[in-house]
Order: C-alpha cells, then sequence, then structure tokens
C-alpha cells in the first residue's frame, strides 16, 4: 500500500479490501453499522450460515492504541476480526482476535479467532437491525429523492 495516503484513505482503502475479502466468501459486508450498546461497527458480515461476524477496521497503530471499544463488540458478533493493512505491526493485534490483512485491494485472514455464538434472542434483534439497515440503504440507492424526503419526514416528527 503506498505510504503516502492520509489516514482517511488508508481507513477506506482497507475497509473496501475486508469487504472485497467479505464477497469473496460469501458473506454480506454491511459497513457502519451501529450496533444497541451505542457502538458501530466497521462492517458487519452476515455469513450463509447465519452467523455475524464483525471486522474492525484499523488504518494504524495509533488508531488502534486508542481505541478501548473494540472489546465491547464482541458481545455483538459471532467472531471479532480486526482488518489492518500490510505495513500494520501484526503484533498489536490480540492472539484471540482474527487478523485480515489488505494490501490496498484485497485482503486475505491471516488468523481466524474462536466461534462464539450469540445467544438467540440478540442474534435476532442484530439480524433485524442487519436487515433494515441494509434494506434503507438500498432502497436510498434507488430513489435518493424517496429517501431524502423520508429523512425529512422523520426529523420533523
Amino acid at each position: 500500500m503506498p505510504l503516502d495516503l492520509t489516514i482517511p484513505e488508508r481507513t477506506a482503502s482497507t475497509c473496501r479490501a475486508a469487504m472485497r475479502f467479505c464477497a469473496r466468501h460469501r458473506w454480506a459486508p454491511l459497513a457502519e453499522m451501529p450496533i444497541p450498546c451505542g457502538r458501530r461497527l466497521d462492517i458487519m458480515a452476515l455469513t450463509p450460515e447465519g452467523c455475524l461476524f464483525a471486522i474492525e477496521v484499523k488504518s494504524g497503530p495509533r488508531d488502534f492504541l486508542s481505541d478501548n471499544k473494540w472489546h465491547e463488540y464482541r458481545a455483538w458478533c459471532d467472531r471479532l476480526y480486526f482488518a489492518v493493512d500490510c505495513d500494520f505491526p501484526q503484533e498489536l493485534i490480540p492472539e484471540e482476535i482474527g487478523l485480515i490483512v489488505s494490501d490496498g485491494f484485497d485482503a486475505v485472514m491471516l488468523r481466524d479467532t474462536e466461534h462464539r455464538p450469540l445467544a438467540g434472542a440478540r442474534r435476532k434483534s442484530l439480524m433485524h437491525r442487519y436487515a433494515v439497515l441494509a434494506a434503507g440503504r438500498l432502497a436510498a440507492a434507488m430513489d435518493p429523492m424517496g429517501a431524502q424526503e423520508m429523512r425529512a419526514a422523520l426529523l420533523c416528527e
């Protein structure tokens, strides 16, 4: 990955590569998914088996070391991964967390993580949240004006 990328460009590149990785494995990735604890996952991926995998994207060591909230994400997924670029010092990522590494275009999984199944009620709630968010984004992409009107109507209520 070019070293002259800005931090936002590096983050976006790693995120795109992680989503390509997901698609290649038949996981359905959804970026920027809010979860009930008030946090937002960088990527939530739904697998063909119905599992929910969280992928936290890190732009560099400073981003990782200043983030103390990622521990909370484990309670909201079946598996948790970090996605980083090739220049990231991988030894910073805890051994018990999965590791996906990007070359700026695509990504590979260097380390899988333990499967910790979600409780049924939590899975149902997250699946509903995932579906509503994905459907809303698809509807907005197909009808930007309608989505804008809907947002304005919701703001007025």
